[in-house]
């Protein structure tokens, strides 16, 4: 039985169809992943899910049961890190921890003996008395993830959960991510960060104006849609990309350019490099295609708002 199943889901807002038939299935003690460029309809699918917003047709299954008729009792063995931290200022990292635990019906002691090993899991130990005002924007973000486990859920939601965190916070929360998926947790994550989904991610869609636009594990979906090698190529000091581009194009499988860099997509890059070591004023980067790669061309350059 999935975890997550989703049929057909659909729901309009003011006109406009912002979830357009969905449909996928996660798999118990797996981290899916559910990419899209912003207004994609990433965050009314997971209100859906959750059974905090009602859809206009489709179905839903969380946990074994049925959403959102049944979503309160889905959502008692769920943790759900939200996209901005709702910590209450008024009280210590251990007394947000043991007022959230209440709110699933568990005794204070149950709670209160829970409380270490979650700040230790979050990398606050020694934090239990700390005022909320007082802790910095990655142990808030910490505190958030341990906040979602207090009930030691089965499925956990986690809405960019490394957003406006500096790069050692970033690889702490995806260690902690591991390990919880190393204990048979099933992990539902949005993040605008490609690496971040490349790594955590066992299988993911991407969808864009509502609807999925693919499907697959990070690996299979950079096979699919993208040359093996990408070399990006900078004009920094005089160099005439332009040119450069009309001149050595033809050596790659496809070329993009976006402002003042181009990106040859290459099965055998070499033939490009040996031009750019005779390419003055052009600075280059020669790296493996990545899941970002795919994120852009199927979702474009454009910005979204």
């Amino acid at each position: 039985m999935a975890a997550l199943g989703v049929s057909g889901l659909r729901k309009t807002y003011a006109g406009t169809e912002v979830v357009a038939g969905l449909s996928f299935a996660v798999e118990p003690g797996k981290c899916f992943g559910l990419l899209g460029p912003n207004g994609a309809g990433k965050t009314t699918t997971l209100r859906l899910c959750l059974g905090l917003t009602a859809p206009d047709s489709g179905e839903i299954t969380l946990n074994g049961y049925a959403i959102p008729s049944d979503a309160q009792k889905a959502r008692a063995r769920v943790g759900v890190v939200p996209q901005f931290d709702n910590l209450d200022p008024d009280f210590t990292a251990s007394e947000n921890l043991l007022v959230f635990g209440r709110y699933f019906g568990m005794a204070d002691a149950e709670i209160k003996a829970r409380i270490p090993q979650l700040l230790e899991f979050a990398g606050l130990s020694g934090k239990a008395d700390a005022r909320i005002s007082t802790l910095s924007g990655g142990m808030k973000r910490r505190l958030t993830l341990a906040r979602a486990l207090v009930n030691d859920p089965d499925i956990v939601f986690l809405d960019e959960p490394s957003t406006g965190l500096d790069p050692q916070a970033r690889h702490l929360i995806w260690d902690r991510l591991k390990q919880l998926k190393s204990a048979g947790k099933t992990l539902i994550l949005t993040t605008h960060f490609m690496d971040e989904a490349e790594r955590l991610c066992d299988s993911l869609i991407v969808i864009d104006h509502g609807r999925k636009i693919t499907e697959g594990s990070p690996r299979a979906l950079i096979a699919e849609h993208i040359e093996p090698q990408v070399v990006e190529v900078y004009d920094e000091a005089g160099g005439d990309l332009a040119a450069f581009v009309d001149a050595c194009g033809q050596l790659a499988g496809r070329v993009e350019t976006s402002g003042e860099t181009a990106f040859f997509y290459c099965a055998d890059p070499q033939p490009l490099l040996t031009e750019l070591a005779n390419a003055p004023g052009l600075r280059y980067v020669h790296r493996a295609s990545n899941l970002e790669d795919v994120f852009i061309k199927l979702t474009g350059r454009e910005l979204r708002d």
